[in-house]
């Protein structure tokens, strides 16, 4: 992996970390979800870097990185990750998002389709029955029951590293995301992926996701959370592969 790059794009810092393959057989863009960092990637990272370019990121405020003087909603900060592909020459991509990452890269794919080739979204959010603070901290609750207590620890190591206040801004933006009304807007193929024990992206809810785009495919991973790419990341890029596979790359 090449050293970290820093991006400063409208006064936002963005930190992406690279995998580099003359004979890639696709690039990959890895993004985290609320309140975690590229670590919650690495094990994924590390897995396709093997056969594929990966490009692992992490977002303003996340990660240890300075908090803008603004909170980005979705749509900004996928702007900015487009800005920020464009710089480091990445596109098209397969854009991977877990959790509040599945919310990025969606609307990535739908405000770009010049970079985006295919995506990916891992325990996507906001559940419709989980769109209040208090009904998705208890699904975090309950995730963090089924995660292996080693996810549990760097999640919580991260949270730290952000902080209680940058979370809480970020917050309102993803539970007022309609995600489930975006899908349907992508042009590329949609892989919606879940752990089969995930409490907080549902089985119903992903199916729900699945079926809104034109062309749309779900896979499960067996008895794992919604930290799947960390618990299982060769389950994980398995399924990635499958689906460049049958959507063509």
């Amino acid at each position: 992996m090449l050293p970290a790059r820093l991006l400063d794009v409208d006064g936002r810092t963005f930190r992406v970390w690279s995998s580099q393959r003359g004979d890639a057989k696709a690039t990959f863009v890895l993004v985290h979800g609320i309140g975690i960092s590229h670590r919650l990637f690495s094990r994924l990272h590390g897995v396709l870097s093997a056969r594929h370019t990966v490009h692992t990121l992490d977002l303003p405020g996340f990660g240890g990185l300075p908090k803008p003087d603004d909170s980005p909603d979705v749509a900004e900060m996928a702007a900015g990750i487009a800005t920020v592909l464009g710089r480091i020459g990445a596109g098209p991509v397969v854009a991977v998002g877990n959790s509040m990452g599945s919310q990025w890269v969606v609307e990535l794919g739908a405000q770009r389709p010049d970079l985006v080739s295919h995506v990916v979204t891992i325990g996507p959010v906001a559940d419709a029955r989980h769109r209040s603070p208090l009904a998705q901290a208890t699904a975090l609750g309950a995730d963090m029951l089924r995660e292996p207590p080693t996810a549990n620890t760097r999640v919580l190591m991260e949270y730290a590293r952000s902080g209680v206040r940058w979370y809480l801004q970020q917050l309102p933006h993803m539970l007022s995301y309609r995600i489930e009304d975006r899908v349907a807007d992508l042009a590329q193929p949609l892989l919606v992926l879940r752990g089969g024990w995930d409490p907080i992206a549902g089985r119903e809810w992903c199916r729900r996701l699945r079926d809104g785009a034109r062309r749309g495919r779900m896979v499960e991973v067996p008895r794992h959370p919604h930290l799947a790419q960390h618990t299982s990341p060769r389950a994980t890029a398995a399924a990635l592969e499958w689906f460049l596979d049958e959507e063509g790359t």
